[in-house]
């Protein structure tokens, strides 16, 4: 028997294949990537440029290490100059000179540097004293432009060498830093604890609800034998084709009737049912071997005990499946909450609202922005990930273990 080997051409497309595939998932991740690094920077380090993924803060120095006496000090480098310059003094006196012969460059030397030579020159239909002032060696005449205050700039690496100059000039020299009190401040400043603490509360009682009443809806319509029981199935699950939209004012209604508007409770209770899940659980049960039950049967068990003891925990891949889809929903569930909660309540706000609400007033503190929208995004991440394994189990294989 010949075993026939994979050619170049085999090899060529799995690797396209490969690429293909590595190049659409870095495409897909690559929004989250840059909403971990936002959230984890300064919001001066946000616009600029050129972008980094990198977060970054201001390079320092203890002045100690310089000789001097106080708190750190700031780092920056100049065209032209090899090293970092730490910033000793931001309230020198300094002096802008143009060049008589090229008025467009400017050059920032101390307050006293230069000489007057006693000549004059009409800039702007002013006379201006003409002073003669020194440039790496070379005597340069030029007027004075304008006085001001600057900073004073001394060479990490050696200490003889200081620049005066502008400090909105300089370019800052930045090291990795990663803002993590991001994340500390919207949650206790901008109230997203709270919502946190809400919306975990809702979504694991809606999902608690949905498995509970889907397993015994499921389990019912699966095998226990009543009148009815196909026509009953049919116009329960029909109900998943009625849009919600449809549902909002008969809902909001009954909320009022019982006097739930404004309250958590009207986030839970109406959603702690699922027609989809049941048509789930309905349709798993369906392909448990029936072999399995009725040898519970003949053993003695009751139809409470075979359900949580027999059916429940071959149903894991579905429950699984229902648990993930509902918490998703109820995480991200939005037009509900903006409708039954009053946004001028605080102590019931749902992330989705606060998170909408941040975006407006804190449209400057993008990173704060961001840090939110990362703490939203982790629970549903971490729920599908533990969760994921189930959704390729087969529900008969599962029966015949």
């Amino acid at each position: 028997m010949s075993v026939r080997r994979k050619g170049p051409r085999v090899t060529l497309v799995r690797w396209l294949t490969y690429g293909l595939l590595v190049s659409v998932a870095a495409v897909v991740i690559f929004p989250f990537i840059v909403a971990v690094s936002t959230s984890i920077k300064r919001n001066t380090d946000i616009f600029t440029y050129p972008p980094s993924l990198v977060p970054k803060k201001d390079a320092t120095i203890e002045a100690v290490a310089l000789g001097l006496e106080g708190d750190p000090l700031r780092l920056f480098t100049f065209d032209g100059r090899n090293g970092d310059y730490a910033l000793v003094d931001d309230n020198a006196p300094l002096a802008e000179f143009r060049p008589l012969d090229n008025t467009d460059s400017l050059i920032t030397l101390a307050a006293d540097a230069g000489e007057k030579t006693g000549a004059t020159v009409v800039i702007d239909g002013e006379d201006e004293d003409v002073f003669s002032i020194d440039v790496d060696g070379t005597a340069i005449e030029a007027y004075r432009a304008r006085l001001t205050v600057g900073g004073l700039f001394q060479s990490v690496d050696r200490p003889d060498d200081t620049v005066l100059s502008l400090v909105n000039t300089a370019v800052p020299s930045k090291q990795f830093g990663p803002r993590f009190e991001n994340f500390s401040e919207v949650v206790t400043e901008k109230n997203l604890g709270r919502s946190l603490t809400n919306t975990m509360l809702v979504t694991l009682a809606v999902v608690a609800g949905q498995i509970l009443t889907s397993i015994l809806g499921g389990y019912a319509f699966a095998r226990i034998q009543f009148k009815g029981r196909g026509a009953i199935f049919m116009v329960y699950l029909g109900s998943v084709m009625i849009p919600f939209v449809v549902l909002i004012i008969p809902l909001f209604e009954l909320m009022l009737d019982f006097n739930w508007t404004d309250n958590l409770v009207a986030l839970i209770v109406p959603f702690a049912f699922s027609a989809y899940g049941t048509f789930l659980m309905r349709q798993f049960f369906l392909g448990i071997p029936k072999e399995i039950e009725e040898a519970a049967l003949l053993d003695g068990a009751s139809r409470s005990k075979i359900l949580w003891k027999v059916m429940v925990p071959l149903a894991r891949p579905a429950i699984a499946t229902l648990a993930t889809f509902g918490f998703l929903y109820a995480w991200n569930s939005f037009f509900w909450p903006l409708v039954i909660i009053n946004s001028g309540n605080p102590d019931n706000g749902m992330l989705s609202l606060t998170l909408s609400t941040l975006g407006g007033r804190s449209s400057t503190d993008t990173n704060l922005v961001f840090a939110g929208a990362v703490l939203a995004m982790t629970p549903p991440i971490l729920v599908f990930l533990f969760a994921q394994r189930y959704f390729v189990e087969n529900s008969a294989s599962s029966g015949l273990k």
